[in-house]
């Protein structure tokens, strides 16, 4: 992918400026081989890793980390025929579903109603899911 200076620079002011100055704002003067070991050091967390092990010392701390709502995740949020609907159309244009899995979402919201889709989630659905809550 291919971006011009005129683009970078409206879209990344501050890394365009230094690109141009030469001027770095962030130093990186390390390198770390272990992932879960370098994301733990950048949330200030202390890993009990040993230096030389090259192993995730731990699971990941929370399991929604690389978690996506889907369109029925979305819709299980909603009190109301509308509000699917609403989501739905805005997905639909956004081309995160297609016409046809539209269409069917708005068939089975129209004959067996918002809660066909699943239980409502309720506010902090996510943290508690995440042990957060």
């Amino acid at each position: 992918m291919a971006i011009d200076k005129k683009s970078l620079k409206k879209m990344f002011p501050h890394l365009y400026n230094e690109l141009e100055t030469g001027e770095v704002k962030v130093p990186i003067n390390a390198v770390r081989k272990n992932p879960l070991e370098a994301e733990e050091a950048a949330m200030g967390v202390e890993c009990e890793c040993d230096e030389e092990e090259l192993v995730p010392c731990t699971e990941t701390p929370d399991k929604l980390r690389h978690f996506n709502p889907s369109t029925v995740d979305f819709i299980r949020r909603c009190d109301t025929e509308a509000q699917a609907e609403e989501i739905i159309s805005y997905l639909q244009k956004k081309s995160e579903i297609t016409k046809e899995n539209a269409e069917q979402m708005r068939c089975q919201l129209k004959q067996k109603g918002v809660r066909s889709f699943g239980p409502k989630k309720e506010e902090n659905h996510y943290f508690r899911e995440g042990g957060i809550y």
